[in-house]
């Protein structure tokens, strides 16, 4: 992959935006990294194009992070947090309402998989990791059950009985939308995401 393909219009954030220069080096080259990795992959992104794009340098790079594999984590690490951010959002448009709360996650997710940041740095790792005993699987792994333990905690308090099958059913609906989205095309089943995940919770929910 050349530099002139990384340095591509679909990719997020450019080293000429003047927003980005003004963060800190580490953020920038945590931004960067995470955006080439999602889009690119672990193999295809080597350290020279991350600094490059973070407006940065190998050696700053290295100061902040000691490798590529520590930068990977860190990334990983940053992409579970934001990730979580989702619940606090949603209780602060809907203050102690669980089920408008839940309705809302769903439109969250709807837009996230007909947005440009439809594939998952998580997911994309672990497919392309393919030790199962290398430690970013652990990490991946811990992001996961903890969006699941929220998620099955907002159906509980929307009054859901069965709050932990009802939020795997949701998990599974969302994940699959956001590989189908990759694969199959703009009239794919994923088009259905959003009246299938209400349907669901209605169903759970008499």
């Amino acid at each position: 992959m050349s530099r002139t393909e990384l340095h591509d219009p679909d990719i997020a954030l450019h080293s000429g935006c003047d927003g980005e220069i003004k963060r800190p080096p580490r953020e920038r080259i945590l931004n960067s990294a995470s955006e080439l990795f999602r889009t690119h992959g672990i193999g295809a992104v080597g350290v020279e194009i991350i600094a490059e794009l973070a407006n940065s340098n190998k050696m700053t790079l290295y100061r902040h992070f000691g490798s590529k594999e520590e930068l990977l984590c860190a990334c990983l690490r940053m992409h579970a947090e934001k990730t979580t951010e989702i619940w606090q959002s949603l209780e602060d448009r809907y203050p102690g309402d669980a089920a408008k709360q839940l309705r809302a996650w769903v439109e969250e997710v709807t837009d996230v998989v007909f947005s440009d940041n439809s594939a998952c740095l998580l997911a994309n790792v672990a497919v392309e990791q393919k030790d199962p005993n290398h430690g970013i699987h652990r990490i991946i792994a811990d992001a996961k059950e903890a969006y699941r333990v929220k998620l099955t905690d907002l159906c509980r308090r929307a009054g859901v009985a069965e709050a932990e099958q009802l939020a795997d059913a949701l998990t599974l609906l969302f994940e699959g939308a956001r590989i189908i989205s990759q694969s199959a095309g703009p009239d794919g089943p994923h088009q259905k995401l959003k009246q299938s995940c209400l349907a669901m919770i209605n169903a759970f929910s008499r």
